[in-house]
């Protein structure tokens, strides 16, 4: 499995293919498709994200000594969103995950081209995830 360092890398390349903010969002959007998603069961209240605009939904389980997340939201945008940072973060070791700085956020410029509430959710989606990292982590030592 690649690390999170590669994976950011392959996804700055990624972006670099399109031309414009459109095709970006679009690609986001079509990622957002492919989302591991949160089993219907695991939709409940304690797992929305709070501070996100539309709902999100986050579920993170460890398996031999890794988190994998997945999720599912009401909007298509933040679908693609989540899809982007699972597709960073999910199937490493919990202190892995506490300790990945996501610099590939500010690179392929994600924040700027957001809403001010969107950009508040995407910072809530990396908290929850980096959160659950750190509580296995602590688990585990």
């Amino acid at each position: 499995m690649s690390s999170i360092a590669e994976l950011e890398n392959e996804i700055r390349e990624d972006f670099s293919l399109f031309e414009d903010w459109e095709e970006r969002y679009n690609y986001i959007i079509d990622l957002g498709k492919d989302l591991p998603l949160i089993e219907s069961s695991k939709k409940t209240e304690e797992r929305i994200i709070k501070g996100c605009q539309s709902r999100v939904w986050l579920n993170a389980e460890l398996r031999e000594g890794k988190v994998y997340f997945t999720a599912d939201s009401d909007a298509v945008i933040t679908k693609g969103i989540i899809a982007l940072l699972i597709r960073v973060l999910s199937g490493h070791k919990a202190e892995e995950i506490a300790r990945a700085e996501l610099h590939f956020i500010d690179d392929i410029g994600l924040k700027e081209h957001l809403s001010p509430t969107r950009s508040n959710g995407l910072v809530s989606m990396i908290n929850y995830m980096k959160n659950y990292a750190a509580r296995y982590a602590e688990s585990n030592a």
